[in-house]
């Protein structure tokens, strides 16, 4: 009785592991190779992990061996095609059979199963050594996604049918995981894809250099409501303009889009101080889309005839500007901030001014660039002045790839959108 209840409390033991090793990860591929490093060696001496592509191709993404100095370089990757009616195991399971309890009498050689898949897999077989195999498939939604392959040597008992039941309700767990996963993996693909397409293409403008850049959530794969725009208004104005909806869905980044082109139509119809046009479009968000707020900076690059470039902007709940000057001194645009767009249509909202030096850079930003988990926000101003300044000497598009890799890296959980502008340098006169 005791041995019985000892072994029902480890295969549930088993299950639940894998379990929450399967839901630690949003990678369908890292998540199954978590598992393997579960199921080996509590359950077998090594296991093999082969999926199926969308486009047919078979791939052999994992495999775990109980010595952890056993070389299993070069046996993941491609494997042959799966052929129809083909003997070997693998074959037949991925074609809907299974799952399959096995001696090593009873897998076919080679010459028997003339399959250059199971060829491979006899291969491996034989490197690995092995007395009894459990050969399953991962299945959802009535399709066979893959197959797990589970062997035990003469070390420990063969497996038996209690162990098959066992790994049937493991597969139907990893087969339902790995199909969560790629569906999540498709669909936030096509939210991206539709994010970028709607990222406008920037004006060129003679002696201007305006560049963007943009990238996604890369720690939870999420898009957002990041968004940038720049566009020659009817007076020759030049619109600025970065913002942040709430949110990290689809729902929020098609809310930017819709929000990025009302304020299109408000900015090239009204053409009035950013201060007034933020308040338009604040209204427009409280008839068409209430419960919705966003961050915004709304600026206007204007030139004067002979004169320096000149900018007017406001900010509605946003993250200041950062201007660079040539030589490096930086400043932050605090001026003319309000509340977020979507809290009270009714507040006023001012507008500032400032002539723009010679050679200057101008940085719009999301909060996704600079802000840190426990870190605080003057900390995190500093940090992109600092960076900024140090990076002044280089090319824009350079700058922005800098700034990029340098302040968000590669494990940010929030979206980025950067829009920078550099003003020609100041020309220099020749010697009488």
């Amino acid at each position: 009785m005791d041995a019985a209840l000892q072994a029902a409390l480890d295969r549930l033991t088993l299950l639940n592991e894998s379990a929450a090793v399967l839901s630690s990860t949003l990678d369908a591929v890292e998540g199954l190779r978590r598992v393997c490093r579960v199921l080996v060696p509590a359950l077998a001496d090594w296991c093999v992990v082969d999926l199926m592509e969308d486009d047919g191709r078979l791939e052999r993404v994992c495999v775990s061996h109980h010595e952890r100095d056993t070389v299993l370089t070069g046996l993941t990757g491609v494997l042959p095609p799966v052929r129809e009616r083909a003997a070997g195991p693998l074959s037949r399971v991925l074609w809907g059979a299974g799952p399959l309890l096995l001696s090593a009498r009873q897998v076919p050689t080679a010459e028997e199963a003339a399959d250059p898949l199971h060829a491979t897999d006899r291969d491996l077989f034989d490197r690995l050594g092995g007395e009894s195999l459990i050969v399953a498939p991962l299945r959802a939604r009535r399709s066979v996604l893959g197959a797990l392959t589970l062997v035990r040597d003469d070390r420990r008992s063969p497996f038996g049918e209690a162990d098959v039941a066992l790994v049937e309700d493991l597969t139907q767990r990893m087969g339902l995981a790995l199909d969560s996963a790629r569906l999540y993996a498709e669909t936030q693909a096509i939210a991206e894809r539709m994010q970028r397409s709607l990222l406008p293409d920037l004006p060129v403008i003679g002696g201007l250099r305006i560049t963007a850049r943009y990238a996604p959530a890369a720690a939870t794969a999420q898009v957002g409501g990041d968004w940038y725009d720049s566009f020659v208004l009817p007076q020759d104005d030049i619109t600025l303009i970065i913002g942040d909806v709430t949110g990290h869905d689809l729902r929020a980044a098609v809310t930017m889009g819709q929000l990025r082109n009302m304020l299109r139509g408000i900015a090239c119809d009204r053409q009035e101080p950013p201060g007034k046009i933020l308040r338009r479009l604040d209204v427009a968000i409280d008839a068409l889309y209430s419960h919705r707020t966003a961050t915004c900076v709304y600026a206007l690059l204007k030139r004067p005839d002979g004169g320096p470039y000149h900018l007017e902007w406001a900010r509605a709940g946003h993250l200041p500007p950062l201007l660079i000057t040539a030589d490096g001194d930086t400043s932050y645009l605090h001026d003319a901030h309000g509340l977020l767009l979507g809290v009270d249509p009714d507040a006023e909202r001012n507008s500032a001014s400032t002539s723009l030096p010679a050679g200057a850079t101008l940085l719009l930003y999301t909060d996704g660039l600079i802000e840190r988990r426990g870190e605080s926000l003057d900390h995190s101003l500093t940090r992109l002045r600092q960076h900024a300044a140090a990076l002044i000497d280089q090319d824009l598009d350079v700058m922005c790839d800098e700034l990029l890799s340098g302040l968000a890296g590669g494990s940010t959980t929030d979206d980025v959108a950067l829009l920078a502008l550099r003003l020609p340098p100041a020309k220099r006169l020749g010697r009488a």
